[in-house]
């Protein structure tokens, strides 16, 4: 599954099939190179973070949760991770190397686990296990 076509998915209670919010944006940890959370947009009163292991499911339709108490507030880490700054899409990708690789469009992750399994780069694809870091400035990949 592609970012864009998980971010907006609903995100939805199995204990009483409420919807608890909406997807806004993938956090990812480049050290893993994995969804580490999710950030969500439409949520009342509840957190706006989703960590990954609180997911039940992540469907072509809707994301799917216990119950809404798996919304939380976002701890230090993911906080830092959610940054816009640190967000994969429209960024440039380097090599450590320092060649220019071209400009993130999309990634490709595993709905099952959060791995990401692809950078689908203006100009090629690259495997998501090269991932090395996410600055503000650009993506870096292992050469």
């Amino acid at each position: 599954m592609r970012f864009s076509e998980g971010k907006g998915h609903k995100v939805v209670s199995t204990g009483n099939a409420e919807t608890v919010g909406k997807v806004a944006a993938f956090v990812v940890d480049p050290q893993t190179a994995t969804v580490a959370a999710l950030t969500l947009a439409k949520t009342g009163e509840l957190g706006t973070s989703l960590a990954w292991p609180n997911i039940t499911g992540f469907g072509p339709d809707a994301v799917t949760v216990a119950g809404a108490s798996a919304l939380q507030i976002a701890d230090e880490r993911i906080a830092y991770l959610a940054d816009k700054s640190r967000e994969l899409v429209k960024k440039q990708v380097l090599t450590q190397a320092g060649r220019r690789l071209g400009v993130v469009q999309d990634v490709d992750f595993h709905p099952g686990t959060g791995q990401i399994a692809t950078l689908l780069l203006d100009t090629g694809e690259i495997e998501g296990n090269r991932l090395a870091g996410i600055g503000s400035y650009a993506v870096i990949v292992r050469s």
